[in-house]
């Protein structure tokens, strides 16, 4: 089945409330097997309520709709109903008296507005019998029409308690079942791997691929739809060995996982302990760290050596590599590298150095030029990576990257040596 949502206010359509219900709904019908392929969200308008109204049921088999159904004078939904559908609004006394008796507290004046409540569109019945919040559906032309408060906690509660149980018997047909997974991707852009799994696309109808940048990651999301739930195990399963083979160690993590919490487990598990030296991040790498519960059994500790002096002073790096190489360089960052992990007693160390502008950018090093530094037992080395963006993108991109860095080599070795090009 085919469903659409519409989400009503004009707390939504001014942005001054995030329109978390039609996230919520659509979430939970994909996961049902249902196609949602528009979400609308309109104003408080007669005229918008009910011209959307009536081309959503002209091209679904369902309708949900969200918000305008409280007791206040822009509350327009049932009366927008009423006039586009041609039915009555008619005063429904037993849901009237079910909301009277869970508003006894309330004061006189306030009891009277509730009436508004029980005025509904005639054919209209009561979605939840003990539900104290407002709620129902009418069937219009053979369409399941589902109306829903505004308010997420008690719509949540009617979409899961409510709508999905009836729309799962509506129409008697068995739905599709649905099984999806997340990638969440570090290294290559959304272009690249995009040619990397185009040809995966267009192997089974029965599987789609989409593509999320999410800066500085891309996220991609496999999402399979078959008539049971065999089926689309085996396909999922198909489908996502691939997609490991193609993009191997870009994939960093599924679902909700971020990638502090990937590389704090791969340090909880090489039982090994890691500090950081920063310059143009700020902060960032180790403010990531710290956001997983539980850090401190392997995270020792930062320096945000902003200044050269403290970078001399802190991390023990030579004014004679300054003066010859400048602090945005390999031969600075592996210094910090090596620095902070000698000051700390760390195992392992990240360092990042770097230009994230607006000023301060030159024909031999723009903005966005960083220098990440990585020290381990048996060396140090460093990379070079150009960032774009504002100056705040950018040193999340250094964050993101610096700890990408250290995954991939913690995944790549048995020990704490780092490979590749030495400096001092």
């Amino acid at each position: 089945m085919r469903g659409e949502i519409i989400a009503i206010g004009d707390e939504l359509t001014t942005g001054r409330i995030l329109n978390s219900t039609s996230c919520f709904a659509a979430a939970r019908l994909f996961a049902a097997g249902y196609k949602v392929p528009v979400l609308t969200t309109i104003s408080d308008d007669l005229e918008l309520i009910s011209e959307n109204l009536l081309q959503a049921l002209a091209r679904s088999d369902f309708v949900i709709v969200t918000g305008g159904l409280g007791t206040t004078s822009d509350d327009l939904t049932n009366e927008a109903v009423s006039a586009a559908l041609a039915r009555p609004a008619t005063l429904y006394p037993e849901i009237l008296r079910k909301i009277q008796a869970h508003s006894e507290h309330l004061s006189p004046r306030a009891r009277a507005s509730l009436e508004k409540l029980a005025w509904l569109p005639d054919g209209a019945h009561a979605l939840h019998s003990e539900a104290k919040s407002a709620g129902y559906f009418l069937v219009h032309q053979g369409k399941p029409v589902f109306f829903l408060p505004g308010v997420p906690h008690e719509m949540r509660e009617l979409m899961v308690e409510a709508v999905l149980p009836r729309l799962a018997v509506w129409d008697g047909k068995p739905t599709r079942r649905v099984r999806q997974r997340v990638y969440r991707v570090s290294g290559p852009g959304e272009a690249e791997i995009n040619q990397c799994l185009a040809d995966l696309e267009a192997r089974d109808e029965r599987a789609k691929i989409g593509y999320y940048p999410v800066s500085p990651e891309v996220q991609v999301s496999l999402t399979i739809s078959a008539a049971s739930g065999a089926e689309a195990d085996a396909l999922l399963a198909d489908f996502d060995g691939e997609i490991r083979r193609r993009l191997g160690q870009d994939i960093y993590g599924l679902e909700e996982e971020s990638l502090e919490e990937v590389v704090g487990e791969l340090c909880r598990q090489r039982n090994l302990r890691l500090a950081v030296a920063e310059s143009c991040s700020g902060g960032l790498i180790a403010a990531a760290v710290t956001r997983v519960p539980g850090s401190s059994a392997y995270f020792l500790g930062g320096v945000v050596a902003y200044s050269n002096l403290l970078k001399e002073k802190l991390l023990g790096v030579a004014g004679e590599t300054l003066a010859a190489h400048g602090a945005v360089s390999a031969e600075v960052a592996t210094e910090m590298a090596a620095g902070v992990r000698r000051a700390s007693g760390a195992d392992i160390a990240l360092s990042a150095t770097g230009i994230a502008g607006p000023d301060g950018g030159s024909e031999e090093k723009p903005v966005g030029t960083v220098y990440i530094g990585l020290a381990a037992a048996g060396g140090v080395r460093a990379e070079l990576f150009t960032f774009n963006g504002k100056r705040g993108q950018i040193q999340e991109a250094t964050a993101h990257r610096a700890l990408d860095l250290l995954r991939r080599y913690l995944l790549s070795t048995q020990d704490s040596r780092p490979t590749g090009e030495k400096h001092g």
